[in-house]
Formats: C-alpha cells, structure tokens, sequence
C-alpha cells in the first residue's frame, strides 16, 4: 500500500512519535510536516481553523479528515460530524481514537447524504487539484449541502513566491496554469506519493463558486496570505 500519510498516522498513533513526512513540489523543496500536527488539539489550531470550528453547525461533513483532529473536536461538542477520507490507513487510525462516524471514499464518489455543514481544511481547497476540478467539487459539494448549508474553506494566495523586490511579478510565460496550481510529492520512509494540489487567491475563489452556483464570503484572514470563505447556495 502506498500511502504516506497513513503509514505516517498509522506509526505516531501506535508508537507517539513518527519522523516527519517530507514533501517536495515544482516550488518548493525539502518541506516537512510534522506528524504530531495531524494530531494537535483545538488549542494547538491556527487561528482560521478554530473560526471555522466555531462555525460550523448542524449535521457536518469533514473532508480530508486525515488523522480526525478537527472530527474529534466537533464530536467532542456534540456535533454529528462524518468524516471523509480516502486514505485506508487514515481511516482505521480515526475509527481506533473513537471517531463515531466515519467513512473511506474519494468525496467526489459520496453522495449518501446532506450536511448543514461542510468543512475542508488544511488548505481544503488542494482537493480540487486544479481550477478546473475545484469547480467540479463545489459543483458536487452543492448537492450534498442542506437548502441552508454551508461549505468552510480555506486557502492560501502563494503569490507572494513569484514577487521580485521591486514589486513586481515573475511569470513562467512557458506555463499557462494558474500560479496555484501546483505538483506535489509526499515521502515517508519508503512511501511516496505524487498528486496536484491547488492554491488559490479569494478573488478566484469567489469567480469560481459562483460558476458552481454558490456564493462567497470572507470569514477571515491569517499572517500568511491565507483566508477562510464561507460558502452558500445563491
């Protein structure tokens, strides 16, 4: 099985320690990620993802669960919240620390049920991949939302990698994809993995959710060029 971050969740859950995850991308280079973050509590969240718990309401659908962190905060408070993942090993790791309700499918194959609330975290807007598939999820996100239902996402606008210091822009005239629109690959131990993430500017997000027939609201910005939106049906 190839699957980085579950091996990853697998081993800190079993043993409390793990080594890092690393991760490389067209960018960027020799980034890691801690293990022990896919665990922190509430209090250990930044700023954006404890707005957007406290947002959150009704039935909640957590997206990209991952190691269930912000599924056990909310089940904690009493929420019936449902967490998502695709990764197998993610998956028995949540269901072995007490998560009630959780289920292993890609979110685009899920149609089971409505939600009050559904939450992507995490850069939650990466799931899309691309513009073109970010479109396509919150066109599929629709469906699954209650006529009073919202979606929590946040990104991050990575401009700030391409600005000269005279302001100015650097642009790969070669490269027609969105700036945001980037390839990454994960390592842990012998486990890899390479998929497409997104990043992506409030602007372009909000032109986006409209295609799909939602609207966009700001909820929050972070210290580093990231936000959290509120998204609701028109």
């Amino acid at each position: 099985m190839n699957d980085p971050f579950g091996e990853a969740i697998q081993e800190f859950l079993s043993k409390g320690k793990a080594p890092d995850i690393a991760i490389n991308s067209n960018y960027t280079e020799d980034e890691v990620i801690p293990v022990s973050y896919l665990f922190r509590s509430e209090k250990e969240m930044p700023e954006l993802e404890k707005v957007a718990l406290k947002k959150c309401k009704g039935k909640i659908l957590d997206i990209g669960a991952a190691a269930g962190c912000h599924s056990l905060v909310l089940q904690k408070k009493g929420f019936n919240v449902t967490a998502l993942e695709k990764s197998e090993l993610s998956v028995e790791a949540m269901k072995k620390q007490g998560i009630v309700k959780v289920v292993h499918a890609d979110i685009l194959d899920y149609n089971e049920q409505q939600f009050n609330t559904i939450l992507l975290l995490m850069n939650g807007a990466g799931i899309g991949q691309t513009m073109n598939g970010l479109r396509k999820l919150l066109s599929h996100l629709k469906t699954l939302l209650f006529d009073d239902g919202q979606i929590l996402i946040d990104s991050s606008d990575i401009k700030y990698l391409f600005e000269e210091e005279d302001g100015s822009m650097w642009i790969d005239l070669a490269n027609e994809k969105y700036y945001g629109e980037m390839s990454y690959e994960v390592n842990y131990k012998k486990s890899s993995s390479k998929f497409d993430w997104l990043f992506i500017d409030f602007e372009n997000l909000t032109k986006i959710a409209a295609l799909a027939g939602l609207s966009c609201t700001l909820v929050a910005q972070g210290k580093h060029h990231d936000f959290l939106a509120q998204l609701k049906l028109n």
